[in-house]
C-alpha cells in the first residue's frame, strides 16, 4: 500500500512536468497523510484544461452513507479497480495525478517496523496514478476524495513492500487524463512497471510515524 508520501516540489517544477498553465504557490510537505488534502492535477470539466486541485486523501464514493468508508479507501489495487464497485466508476471517467517526490514505506525486520523513504534515483517529483470522486453531504456540501492506485513492487523495491504506488511515465499523462478514454482495457495498459533502477530508498527515524510531525527531519537519512 502506500500510506504517507512527500510533497517537497517547487511550484515552478510542478508547472513544468505537469503542462500546468499557472504556476501554482506550493508549500512543501513531509509527511502527507490519509484524511488530509492532497494536491492533484485532472482536466477541468469546462474546457478541458489542465488544472491543480486539492481532495481529500481517502476515496468516499458518490452512494456511500457514511463518509468514514474514505479512511479504508486510501488505496486502489490496479489488479482489480475496474471491477470493484467503489472505484470502477472513477476509473472510466475521474482520473487524476498526485505529484510526490517521495514515499514512505516500513520494512518489517526482526527488531521491528523500520521506515524507508522512497524516491526517484534522480531526484524531482513523479506522478502518482489516482482517482477522484464527489461525495453529497447531509448540508448539501461537496466532499471531493481520492485513492492512489497501487501494484506489486518491482524487483528493487519488494525487500521494503509487496506493493508500491503506480507511478506513471511522463508520456501516459495525457492518455491517463483523457476522460474521453474510458474502455477499462485501454486504461489499464497505461499502468505500466517502474523500470527497477528508478527508484532509491533509505531509512528514516520513527519521527515519520507520527503524522502531526512536518519537517525536513522526516525525511532525513538514518546515519
Amino acid at each position: 500500500m502506500c500510506g504517507r508520501f512527500t510533497a517537497t516540489y517547487t511550484g515552478e517544477e510542478l508547472a513544468q512536468l505537469f503542462l500546468l498553465p499557472e504556476v501554482p504557490r506550493m508549500a512543501p510537505r513531509y509527511n502527507v497523510a490519509p484524511s488530509q488534502p492532497v494536491a492533484a492535477v485532472r482536466l477541468r470539466q469546462r474546457d478541458g484544461q489542465r488544472e491543480l486541485t486539492y481532495f481529500q486523501w481517502g476515496l468516499i464514493p458518490s452512494w456511500a452513507k457514511d463518509p468514514a468508508i474514505g479512511n479504508r479507501m486510501i488505496n486502489a489495487r490496479s489488479e482489480t479497480v475496474a471491477e470493484k464497485p467503489s472505484f470502477k466508476h472513477a476509473f472510466r471517467r475521474r482520473r487524476c495525478l498526485v505529484p510526490a517526490s517521495g514515499y514512505y514505506e516500513w520494512q518489517q525486520r526482526p527488531e521491528g517496523r523500520q521506515p524507508m523513504y522512497i524516491h526517484l534515483a534522480g531526484g524531482g517529483p513523479f506522478a502518482i496514478a489516482a482517482l477522484w470522486e464527489t461525495w453529497m453531504a447531509p448540508d448539501g456540501g461537496e466532499v471531493q476524495t481520492c485513492a492512489l492506485l497501487t501494484r506489486d513492487a518491482n524487483a528493487t523495491l519488494r525487500d521494503v513492500h509487496d506493493r508500491m504506488p503506480v507511478i506513471l511515465p511522463v508520456e501516459t499523462y495525457t492518455a491517463w487524463l483523457d476522460l474521453r478514454l474510458q474502455d477499462p482495457a485501454q486504461v489499464s495498459t497505461l499502468l505500466r512497471t517502474v523500470p527497477p533502477e528508478a527508484f532509491e530508498y533509505y531509512p528514516v527515524s520513527m519521527t515519520v510515524n507520527n503524522p502531526r510531525n512536518e519537517s525536513p527531519v522526516c525525511i532525513a537519512r538514518l546515519g
